[in-house]
């Protein structure tokens, strides 16, 4: 989206404490901002001096807990059919929302539980919508900013460490780029592999049962 490409552009302009939370605030309601453009340049100029990386890894996880609380608020008042019904909206639409990921979120939150706050603030996809099924659940408040403050801190922490890894070790990254770029794709393919395994085993385990019964 050219609106989000004006926002980087500026917030790399502008990288501060506020800005940081901003943007992470933004990042965790439904508006598609990724942390990945806005923590790992913070950290990057933290270890240039120019920045304090325990205030950014702060900035950034208050930031996405308010975004959070604001997902809860409005799903906890407005209730599970008025929020489906938003989301098929062409308004949602527009900013990448529909009923079909709601509704894995909600999935991933269910199966979860309590703990689907924490884990799904990890996940792609799901991390700035798991607040929605919490809120349409009646999480206890409490319980919710908790489980949501680890769950981002930790996200953040990893961000960080790689815009502080990425500026103190840029020397060793250029010597050792090819090396790099081929370990990244012999584990690709090793994931690749690992997944199509897993298919396999998952559809004769399914065969199988369905023999027997």
């Amino acid at each position: 989206m050219e609106f989000i490409q004006h926002v980087i552009d500026w917030y790399m302009q502008n990288i501060g404490y506020l800005t940081i939370f901003l943007l992470m605030l933004i990042e965790s309601t439904v508006l598609p901002m990724p942390s990945e453009l806005v923590i790992p340049p913070a950290a990057y100029l933290a270890a240039k001096g120019d920045l304090n990386i325990f205030l950014v890894v702060l900035a950034g996880t208050s930031g996405a807990l308010c975004g959070s609380l604001i997902n809860y608020v409005v799903s906890y008042t407005l209730g599970r059919k008025i929020v489906y019904a938003l989301a098929d909206t062409k308004l949602a639409h527009m900013i990448f929302v529909n009923s079909e990921k709601i509704k894995k979120a909600e999935d991933f939150f269910i199966k979860n539980g309590k703990s689907g706050t924490l884990i799904g603030r990890l996940v792609p996809g799901i991390r700035h919508l798991i607040s929605i099924p919490a809120g349409l659940s009646k999480m206890p408040l409490k319980t919710f900013m908790l489980w949501t403050f680890i769950g981002a801190g930790i996200w953040n922490i990893v961000l960080s460490m790689l815009g502080y890894f990425f500026y103190s070790q840029q020397d060793l990254l250029k010597k050792y780029y090819e090396e790099l770029k081929w370990g990244v794709v012999v584990v690709g393919v090793i994931f690749t592999i690992y997944l199509i395994v897993k298919t396999i085993r998952k559809k004769r385990s399914k065969k199988k049962i369905e023999e027997e019964s």
